[in-house]
Parts: structure tokens; sequence; C-alpha cells
């Protein structure tokens, strides 16, 4: 199959070029060097501003301006003083599996690092969505998403503390919260809903995971339920933008 211009299909139509043909310097400049890091090679260090600025024919705040985009868009990445061609995304599906069967697939190994783990009464908003009572005991747990050591994300999670009463003591804050509740409890997941959103990380939380403020995030909210249609969790995870994309299969619906 052919596609618009010769492109990828994956591939912005005619490289980003606008109609009228007139192209920002920038703009110019980052294609340049999205070219040479295909040459390069994931982990390969980037000349210096010094250098591609001549290479390239642009002033070095033109330059700069290219490369602030593909830091954002996750295609390079800082390392000490120099800046290093980044891998490819994470592909995390949009699915009932947990973060940790993910990243596996990836071939990289998960981990997490516990930030908190409080105990409160449950506020009405939180209260409808767990189907508990205002000021029922709820557990919030939060960690930090780990990918190969790499911080990659921050996760919030919200459980009745009648569900999960030894959470406290039982479970390892480093592993999988879905696998202890399926082995130590009997507690399976049945359906969740999700919503997927892009916001900017609070100073607090770009300090947890340890990137720039200004960095786009990808940010799910769930609601789970257990195979029995109970309210299970309600979860609040922020990935970031530069290192992970969402995947999904989807379906033709019944009589569609």
């Amino acid at each position: 199959m052919e596609f618009p211009y010769g492109q990828d299909p994956g591939a912005p139509i005619r490289s980003g070029i606008p109609e009228h043909g007139r192209i920002p310097k920038y703009y110019a400049a980052k294609v340049e060097i999205a070219a040479l890091l295909e040459e390069l090679g994931e982990g390969e260090v980037l000349p210096t501003e010094r250098e591609l600025a001549l290479r390239f024919e642009v002033s070095r705040e033109t330059l700069r301006q290219a490369l602030r985009e593909l830091i954002l868009e996750g295609r390079l990445r800082r390392a000490g003083r120099g800046t290093v061609v980044a891998g490819p995304k994470m592909a995390q599906p949009l699915s009932l599996a947990s973060y940790t069967e993910g990243v596996r697939d990836q071939g990289r190994e998960p981990g997490r690092r516990l930030v908190s783990l409080d105990r409160f009464p449950c506020p009405p908003a939180l209260a409808a969505d767990l189907g508990l009572a205002v000021g029922d005991a709820v557990w919030h747990m939060e960690r930090v998403l780990l990918a190969d050591e790499e911080r990659v994300g921050l996760e919030s999670t919200y459980v009745a503390v009648e569900r999960v009463p030894d959470l406290a003591t039982d479970f390892n804050p480093d592993s999988s919260f879905y696998a202890y509740l399926h082995r130590s409890l009997d507690i399976g997941f049945g359906d969740a809903d999700e919503r997927l959103e892009t916001v900017l990380a609070t100073p607090r939380e770009a300090l947890l995971i340890g990137t720039p403020g200004a960095l786009p995030m990808l940010l799910i909210h769930r609601l789970s339920r257990d195979t029995e249609g109970r309210p299970l969790e309600r979860v609040r995870s922020l990935y970031r933008g530069d290192r992970f994309s969402f995947t999904t299969h989807l379906g033709r619906p019944a009589g569609g």
C-alpha cells in the first residue's frame, strides 16, 4: 500500500510541512536532527550544540528549540552534561493487565518505590466511587513506578481497609498489588472504567518522578471492580509522556 507523499503511515503527512511551504527554521533543524538520530542509534551521544548549529547553519537558540521538542517527544534525553538518543517508548496496553505485566512484555524489569502508605476516613466523593460510607477507613498507597530502575511514573491507589486489612504488614510495596490481591486474598478483577488525559506534573510530582515541570504527562484515572461487580479500587496513574504510549484493541460493537 502506498501512503500520501511516500510517507510511513506513522509519520506526519508531508513531514509536517505546511501547504504554503514556508518551514520554520527550528523545524527544519529538527527534521535534520531526527535523521541524524536514526544514523546514530539508541544511547549514542549527540554532537555539541555548537557543532550542530554550524552543521545545520542555524543560531544556537533556534537549535535549542529543535532539541527541546525532541526531548519532550522522548526522542532525546539528557545524560550528565550531554544529550543522547533515547530508546523507543514503552507501549502500555489499556487493559486490566497490571503495570508489571505491561512493562515485562516490553522486555524491561518493572519495579516500584513506596512514597507513602496512609490510612484515613473516606471523604464523600471517594466513598461514592468505592461504595463505602463516608468516614469508613481507606488506604492510600503512593508509589513511584520504575522500569529498569528508571523512574517513569507515579501511582496513587485508594482501597477500603475492609477489603485489604493487612496491607501495611503483609504486602511488599515493591511488588504487584494485583498479584497480592489474587494470591493472598483471592480477589480477582472483573472490569474497570478508565479516563485518559494529558496534564503537566505538579512540582511535587515532577520531583518524585525526576522530570522537568514542563514535561507533558499521561494521566489515567481508573475505577476497578471485582468479579462480583463490587467497586475495589480507585487509581490515579501518572506516566511520563516522553517514555510511554498506550495501546488498545477496538472491536465492532454488537449489532453495529
